[in-house]
């Protein structure tokens, strides 16, 4: 692997607030609608998680604020997490992307080890002081994305699409944290890992038979699992419950049955926020995490919804805008691997909600509780606007 020259890097320093106009010109120079929607869509969250978990709180005698402190917590993390992040240009973040991939292996396999903690069936996290926790794979996301762009966008001979040797590189750059990740076990974080890896090898000008090759091994290794019995238990439950919804409602389709008559009674305006009787009656499970989308649909309404994905919608399209604006194929890659994340990963948790997609534990991002996918969304913001602030330079 050879990495830019030393001199064109040099050759365009960092871009810091000086003296004089400087400050005013960072100001300019930042994609603010890609900032307001992502702002938008935490407060918004924020309000939602409130609402889910207020009531249970108090009715333990605990305090009702509690999730909602820890929220803007890992909000206010998250917000400087990007702010540092842009602040380094990504053409020489590019150069340590090896370390930080290598060190979201670690922490993968760190939690695998007895340190690490299961939580709803996944061997997942890593518990803090003061009750938080870090999920490791959140964070593998993003390295992966950094490494197969770093992978892909090299060039050989002027050639016009990256070497076989650099593709094979890529896909297994993504598919040893997949397997680590499979054995937690969490398979809704493998298929978001799975939708950028596409989408990247796609973008970089990949023949079309490398695209081919990885889904028929795909298709092969998912029929190899349900055959050998290799997934757990409750992982089958969640797909029967989605492929027949009318059966076992009462046990493992209870949830998605819940947050399916919280959204549909919501109506056009909801029954307010605070007000939603699945929502205050706590009939949703994990409804400030997973089912966080039911709050939302049953307090909200329907304006609420769209509220939601106008926001998400503006997000995804200044990170496509950046991605067709980068000055280099690295950057291209990065935000396009962002973009599809984001949107696959919305896509799914929305659609878990509503009926229409398998259960599968991801959170929606910049909206559900949680530090690490609070942290590794606001890290992508703050990699979208490093793209975007260097392609104005």
């Amino acid at each position: 692997m050879s990495l830019d020259s030393a001199s064109s890097v040099r050759s365009r320093p960092l871009a810091r607030p000086q003296s004089g106009g400087a400050p005013s010109a960072w100001v300019r120079s930042v994609d603010w609608l890609l900032v307001g929607s992502a702002v938008g869509m935490s407060v918004l969250g924020s309000l939602l998680i409130y609402s889910a978990t207020q009531g249970k709180l108090a009715h333990q005698g605990l305090d009702p604020q509690t999730f909602l402190k820890r929220h803007l917590v890992n909000l206010v993390i998250g917000l400087a997490l990007a702010l540092l992040i842009q602040r380094f240009d990504y053409r020489l973040l590019r150069a340590y992307t090896p370390i930080l991939y290598l060190a979201s292996l670690v922490g993968l396999v760190v939690v695998l080890s007895p340190i690490g903690k299961t939580i709803n069936g996944s061997h997942a996290w890593i518990l803090l002081p003061a009750g938080f926790s870090i999920e490791p794979a959140e964070f593998a996301k993003v390295a992966i994305i950094l490494g197969m762009a770093m992978l892909l966008s090299e060039k050989h001979d002027s050639s016009s699409e990256p070497r076989n040797a650099d593709v094979g590189l890529a896909i297994l750059v993504a598919l040893v944290p997949m397997g680590l990740v499979l054995l937690q076990p969490n398979v809704g974080t493998m298929l978001m890992i799975v939708t950028p890896m596409l989408a990247l090898i796609a973008v970089a000008g990949v023949k079309g038979r490398w695209l081919v090759a990885i889904l028929g091994v795909g298709g092969l290794a998912t029929y190899a699992v349900v055959q050998l019995h290799l997934i757990k238990t409750y992982q089958v439950q969640r797909f029967t419950a989605f492929v027949q919804p009318t059966l076992n409602q009462r046990s493992f389709g209870y949830n998605t049955t819940q947050a399916r008559i919280a959204i549909g009674s919501g109506g056009l305006f909801g029954k307010g926020l605070f007000h939603g009787p699945e929502t205050q009656g706590r009939f949703v499970p994990e409804n400030q995490t997973d089912f966080v989308f039911s709050v939302l649909g049953e307090e909200l309404g329907f304006l609420g919804a769209i509220t939601l994905v106008a926001l998400l919608a503006v997000f995804l399209w200044r990170a496509i805008s950046i991605a067709t604006k980068a000055q280099d194929l690295f950057g291209r890659l990065v935000a396009t691997g962002i973009a599809c994340w984001i949107a696959f990963q919305a896509f799914e948790n929305i659609g878990m909600n509503l009926g229409i997609m398998p259960v599968t534990g991801v959170p929606l991002p910049f909206v559900s509780y949680g530090g690490s996918s609070m942290f590794a969304a606001w890290i992508a913001v703050g990699l979208l606007l490093n793209v975007h602030m260097r392609s104005q330079e």
